[in-house]
């Protein structure tokens, strides 16, 4: 009987340590915690913080596009081009930041940040606007943001 019992604690050790090495390898610890566009794990501590956000967002004068994610969040590597495109397209009419809340030590808290990626939308005097968790489609945030009263040359 007791030789049952270890059989069956060693296979469900074996099967705990199967399943942690196949979501490692699935993209890192965030992997497993990404489901239906939106990262869900809590922000590490103890990382240095590289860059003040708020100095981000003040540097100018146009409505402002901040997304808070993760270099190794799979939902925020999707986003990745989509704000790099934008930033590219609406250069000199709408800025477009990054922020990686896990290289950023206490950046996910100053912003109320639940889940990554979330997209936070900026008026020119830097008052939030609108925001979104989660995968974001360009589409849409053009959508919102002509719903904001925004519009940009270039949009399709």
């Amino acid at each position: 009987m007791k030789k049952n019992i270890v059989i069956v604690f060693l296979l469900v050790l074996a099967v705990a340590a199967v399943v942690a090495i196949k979501n490692m390898k699935a993209g890192g610890s965030c992997a497993s915690g990404c489901a239906g566009g939106v990262c869900t794990l809590p922000i590490p501590a103890g990382r240095p913080a590289s860059e003040d956000p708020v100095t981000v967002l003040a540097t100018s004068p146009l409505p402002k596009l901040l997304d808070l994610g993760a270099g190794k969040c799979i939902p925020c590597k999707m986003m990745a081009p989509i704000l790099d495109e934008m930033k590219a397209t609406f250069a000199g009419q709408l800025d477009v930041e990054f922020i990686d809340v896990w290289e950023n030590e206490g950046v996910g808290q100053q912003y109320g940040i639940r889940t990554i990626p979330t997209q936070i939308f900026y008026d020119a005097d830097g008052t939030e606007l609108f925001r979104h968790e989660g995968f974001f489609p360009r589409a849409d945030m053009l959508a919102k943001w002509q719903e904001l009263g925004f519009s940009f040359e270039g949009e399709e």
